[in-house]
């Protein structure tokens, strides 16, 4: 059920900047892929690789609007495990022509040129989406796919529960840290939440609302900055809550954890925009009982959130019909048909429009509490930051936070520190791998 989002850094530094060998045993950098030509109408028969849920549906209007461009899915599983199996076929020559690929995974498939360069066919519709999740899927200038659906962080909390321990959602961070205090005080059986160790993509969300920017290349250089203030900020409060047990440590996605948002015992989840259909499941008893607002923030003054979760279209560099590849995707996540689609089989559409229109009119069935749930959700959108740069191990810092951190819970340790753990061992990759590094 984790879903994970992350931004990467500029093509070009990332091409330039990686001296180690690749799978292939070859050190020789392949050329950066040209943009797109060719005739986007050109008859074609594209293969997709997708793994998101009755994205068949999409796929069926697709090829009743274009006859002479057919389009095959073919499912897949998500994560790292799609992404070796592509570079394994691009390798190959047998990849797909479009690729459903998380944020995470972007600078992966650029530094092996495996994705199609799609900047002069898809900069047209830049407008279509807000800056923040325009920047998911461009470096250096370049756009090397087209973003389909998002996850802005926000907050979920029981309402009624709320009303009956008179409670107040809260606006700051520091009011949310009393308010899981009072929560302990008014009622022992119940918690505001939990802060779940085990996805570093949750953590990172946190990280981009406080300012953190994990990642930076200074002249083909890396400067890795997991360490830093706003990283440290955010840990420090959360294990605060956790350690004096005003706040679970507990992971989510458990049997325990369904059980407790299904019966109250958790009466709050900073999640994303998806997360209404995951309560759907977890939490059927309470349903229409569950509202939405912003993330607390960590001054008054302030209107920001981040991204957890969302996934983009691109082309395979190796695709012998880049252009209609390259026009399906941009459809994809632009076409007013289309993201209405996506809407109905439970993805939040990265573009404007999608959010504010079509299948998004009326809140979903779960949340019939509020109304207004997809309205609030759009403008919360609009002010979700991801990292201004990512790196290129993504993978070893991620495992190393899912690693640390629940130990440091489990011994009660000071979850900061864990953040300098994390640092050292992102470096020490990007050494060995053959990075140049700056700092550290």
């Amino acid at each position: 059920m984790r879903r994970r989002t992350f931004l990467a850094s500029s093509a070009a530094t990332l091409l330039l900047a990686g001296c180690g060998t690749d799978d292939s045993g070859s050190d020789a950098v392949a050329p950066a892929p040209s943009p797109v030509a060719g005739d986007e109408n050109a008859a074609a028969s594209l293969v997709f690789w997708s793994w998101a849920e009755n994205i068949q549906r999409v796929v069926d209007l697709w090829n009743k609007k274009n006859p002479t461009q057919q389009v095959t899915l073919s499912g897949q599983a998500a994560s790292d495990e799609l992404i070796a199996k592509f570079l394994t076929a691009v390798k190959a020559g047998n990849a797909p022509d479009v690729l459903q690929a998380e944020y995470q995974s972007l600078p992966t498939l650029i530094t092996n040129n495996a994705l199609q360069d799609l900047t002069n066919v898809i900069t047209p519709v830049k407008s279509a989406f807000p800056e923040g999740t325009w920047n998911l899927t461009s470096f250096g200038g370049a756009t090397y796919a087209v973003p389909a659906d998002v996850g802005p962080m926000m907050l979920f909390y029981r309402a009624d529960l709320f009303e009956t321990l008179g409670l107040t959602v809260p606006k700051t961070w520091e009011e949310f840290g009393a308010l899981a205090e009072t929560v302990r005080q008014k009622d022992a059986k119940r918690y505001l939440t939990t802060f779940s160790p085990g996805d570093a993509g949750w953590v990172a969300g946190f990280a981009q609302q406080a300012g953190a920017n994990w990642w930076s290349n200074e002249k083909e250089a890396w400067k890795v900055a997991i360490d830093d203030p706003a990283t440290r900020k955010v840990l420090g409060f959360w294990g605060g809550l956790v350690n004096s047990g005003a706040v679970l440590g507990d992971p989510m996605y458990t049997p325990q954890w369904n059980s407790q948002m299904n019966d109250g015992t958790i009466i709050a989840w900073p999640s994303a925009v998806w997360g209404s259909g995951v309560l759907a499941g977890v939490a059927p008893s309470s349903k229409g009982k569950w509202k939405m607002a912003p993330l607390p923030q960590w001054s008054a003054s302030e209107n920001v959130t981040g991204f957890w979760g969302g996934s983009s279209t691109a082309v395979s560099a190796t695709s012998k019909q880049k252009a209609p590849a390259a026009k399906f995707a941009r459809w994809l996540s632009t076409d007013p048909e289309a993201l209405k689609v996506l809407v109905e089989i439970g993805l939040y559409p990265a573009a404007t429009l999608g959010q504010t229109s079509g299948g998004l009119d009326a809140a979903p069935a779960y949340m019939t509490g509020q109304p207004d749930y997809y309205e609030s959700a759009s403008k919360i959108s609009k002010t979700a930051r991801g990292f201004d740069s990512w790196g290129p191990n993504t993978n070893v810092s991620y495992g190393q936070f899912e690693d640390k951190l629940p130990t440091a819970v489990k011994n009660k340790a000071d979850l900061a520190a864990v953040a300098t753990q994390v640092q050292q061992a992102s470096v020490a990759d990007l050494k060995k791998q053959g990075y140049q590094v700056v700092g550290g």
